[in-house]
């Protein structure tokens, strides 16, 4: 279940490709009233799940850099460590200081690295480098320009703290994983939120840089049918994906419910691709009107 009483200051700590934040309004209008355990195997920055902190979660992401970020930000002695060392990138923030930061991952020092200096890293990177984007290149090294920013930032105590509190008060359990292990417990009475790397719209639209797995058309029809399982075995699922013909043909040929929803986009490297675009919703179930 979600929670009752929201902690308002919730919400994400990075900007995310994809994110959902300004889809939110139309996300909340389709979740189930009712449902036992929350899971999420493509967590990203976690606005949905943050909006609706649920009592009862299992978050997932692919990216290990990310999920490293959530395990940190949760152990209360790695949390203030990490703030202190947020801290320091902020007294430091220059081109400079942020391509020595960015170039750690091409150098052996970067294996040495501990946990919350990882971490420290990547929110850093994500808070100045251009447009607050996460992509790697094909060895796994994050790869975008510097932002050139005013003032970043860099550290909002409030937010990291109020992430802190909702995931040791919940009861979060946080995975690195396939998105299908990610769910294998799942059960009658749990609910599926799926906001996987979406189907391109064009031929030069797919950004599948967030790792070096990429995410193709055989892991889309494998997550259109691992939606058939969760279905048999009494899980209600919501998903968001691009409005694609491909895409609404696999789900519509399972009988699932189609919605579209317009969202604005605001991180593309190219400005006019930035605005409204529509998205698909798929669920299992009637929406509660």
């Amino acid at each position: 279940m979600a929670s009752k009483i929201k902690n308002k200051l919730l919400q994400p700590y990075l900007k995310w490709a994809g994110g959902k934040r300004q889809l939110l309004p139309e996300i909340r209008k389709y979740i189930p009233k009712k449902f036992n355990t929350y899971y999420e195997p493509f967590v990203g920055a976690g606005a949905v799940l943050f909006d609706l902190q649920p009592n009862k979660a299992v978050i997932n992401d692919v990216n290990e850099e990310l999920v490293n970020t959530y395990n940190v930000i949760k152990d209360k002695d790695s949390l203030g460590r990490l703030i202190d060392k947020l801290n320091e990138h902020q007294e430091k923030n220059d081109k400079d200081y942020f391509y020595k930061i960015r170039d750690k991952d091409r150098k052996e020092e970067y294996k040495s690295m501990n946990d919350i200096e990882r971490a420290a890293r990547l929110i850093y990177l994500n808070k100045t480098c251009f447009n607050g984007l996460f992509r790697v290149n094909s060895q796994g090294q994050f790869n975008v320009p510097f932002g050139n920013y005013k003032n970043p930032q860099i550290v909002n105590e409030i937010v990291l703290k109020a992430v802190h509190n909702y995931i040791q008060s919940a009861e979060v359990k946080i995975l690195n994983q396939d998105f299908e292990e990610a769910v294998s417990t799942a059960k009658n009475g749990d609910f599926v939120y799926f906001d996987p790397p979406y189907d391109p719209v064009s031929d030069t639209s797919s950004f599948t840089g967030y790792s070096l797995d990429g995410f193709n058309k055989d892991d889309q029809l494998r997550l259109r049918d691992l939606c058939v399982d969760l279905e048999k075995r009494g899980c209600k699922f919501l998903l968001s994906n691009s409005a694609t013909d491909w895409i609404k043909e696999k789900y519509e040929e399972k009988g699932f419910h189609i919605e579209i929803v317009s969202a604005s986009r605001n991180i593309n490297s190219v400005a006019s691709k930035r605005g409204k675009i529509d998205e698909v919703l798929v669920m299992n179930y009637e929406p509660d009107r």
